[in-house]
């Protein structure tokens, strides 16, 4: 009987995550109250936003929301790269220097010294962020493909197939 590698299983969580993720739902209400609604929102406006008024034949319109929110200020912006271990895991934060300007940290794993690229402005900063994460998904994804096709020839061969 053949042992099961566990970065197998790892890879296999981190496919199903990333095949299915679970989008954060919003529900908002887009009628607009009729005439004589007016003019109770206009005599109780606190208690017309606790409890909005829908009609039962009336659907809410549901918005798909982002699950990280937009970052406003480039200072702390951070994205994490993918892979399995943390040990390996590639990770980006914008840092605000003491001249005004914007540094990136790249750092693998949780206990490496950081390469610091910069300075730049903090568009530039957030872009540099972003371009650089989507280049370690793709090439992630790029990695993983090849390791289940590896997989699939591997199981074929061993079937006597080949």
């Amino acid at each position: 009987m053949s042992e099961i590698d566990p970065t197998d299983h790892a890879l296999a969580t981190i496919a199903s995550i990333l095949e299915n993720p679970e989008p954060v739902l919003v529900v908002r209400d887009t009628e607009t109250p009729a005439a004589e609604e007016d003019s109770v929102v206009e005599e109780h406006p606190a208690a017309a936003d606790e409890h909005p008024v829908v009609a039962e034949h009336e659907h809410p319109v549901v918005e798909e929301q982002p699950l990280v929110p937009e970052h406003t200020d480039a200072d702390g912006y951070s994205k994490v790269g993918p892979g399995p271990m943390v040990a390996i895991r590639l990770k980006w934060t914008v840092h605000r220097g003491d001249d005004g300007q914007y540094y990136v940290h790249e750092t693998i794993g949780e206990q490496s010294a950081p390469v610091v690229s910069g300075p730049m402005t903090s568009e530039a900063a957030v872009r540099f962020v972003d371009a650089h994460e989507e280049e370690a998904n793709r090439r992630f994804e790029l990695l993983r493909s090849e390791i289940a096709g590896r997989s699939s020839l591997a199981d074929y061969e061993r079937k006597g197939e080949a």
